[in-house]
């Protein structure tokens, strides 16, 4: 998700020198954010990894059946580099295509809703908004919109990464069907064209872009849920 307000560029301050320049030197991370972005990623994992063990992870403090160490691992690891690793990119796409267009950008991650994630996860559902790229300076419209978009579009590139996991056995198997299905549904889920959602950003700038990428997206999410 990325938040920004589209502004008409200012004269003679935006030139393609300029944006040379901003993208070779601009693509910088604070510590805060590298902490706000490596929370996020672990607290997304448990997150996933307490859904995914549910109902044993209501016991993990004990009982007979109670959460292993291997238990907890084998989900903990599938959730980091699928969950984990779909929220980052779509996350660092935004930031860098931001900082193509001159933006000044950076994440931000909402602890609040991180902890929301994580209960929920225990209570057996899942509920996650771990934050945002914001970005802001001189802006069109077009470069909003595809500031948005790169999101998405990275998570939909993903999948078809793991998509030839699919068909593997255990541990490979696992994650190439969970990394397919959380990003054709992440991807769907940020294209909806309402709130602060990427969508919403995409269709103001393009309808006809949008409609190319957000159709085939949600065929395919309704495809992983219902297929």
């Amino acid at each position: 998700m990325s938040r920004g307000r589209p502004r008409a560029p200012r004269r003679g301050t935006r030139g393609p020198t300029a944006r040379a320049g901003s993208w070779s030197s601009g693509l910088r991370f604070t510590r805060r954010e590298l902490v706000d972005l490596a929370v996020a990623w672990l607290a997304l994992g448990l997150a996933f990894t307490f859904f995914l063990a549910r109902p044993r992870a209501l016991e993990l403090v004990g009982g007979p059946n109670a959460v292993t160490l291997a238990g907890f691992l084998d989900p903990f690891v599938r959730s980091l580099v699928t969950v984990g690793v779909a929220f980052l990119l779509h996350e660092l796409a935004h930031k860098v295509v931001a900082v193509r267009f001159g933006q000044v950008a950076h994440f931000r991650a909402d602890y609040g809703m991180l902890v929301l994630a994580v209960a929920s996860g225990l209570a057996g559902f899942l509920f996650a908004a771990p934050g945002a790229v914001y970005h802001a300076g001189a802006i069109t419209p077009r470069e909003n919109g595809l500031i948005a978009l790169a999101g998405p579009v990275t998570n939909l590139g993903l999948a078809a990464l793991f998509l030839p996991l699919v068909g593997a056995t255990g541990l490979l198997g696992a994650i190439g069907g969970l990394g397919l299905s959380v990003n054709l549904l992440l991807a769907a889920f940020n294209l909806l064209p309402y709130g602060p959602l990427d969508g919403r950003k995409v269709l103001a700038w393009s309808p006809v872009v949008f409609g190319v990428v957000f159709l085939p997206s949600v065929a395919l999410a309704l495809f992983v849920l219902f297929g």
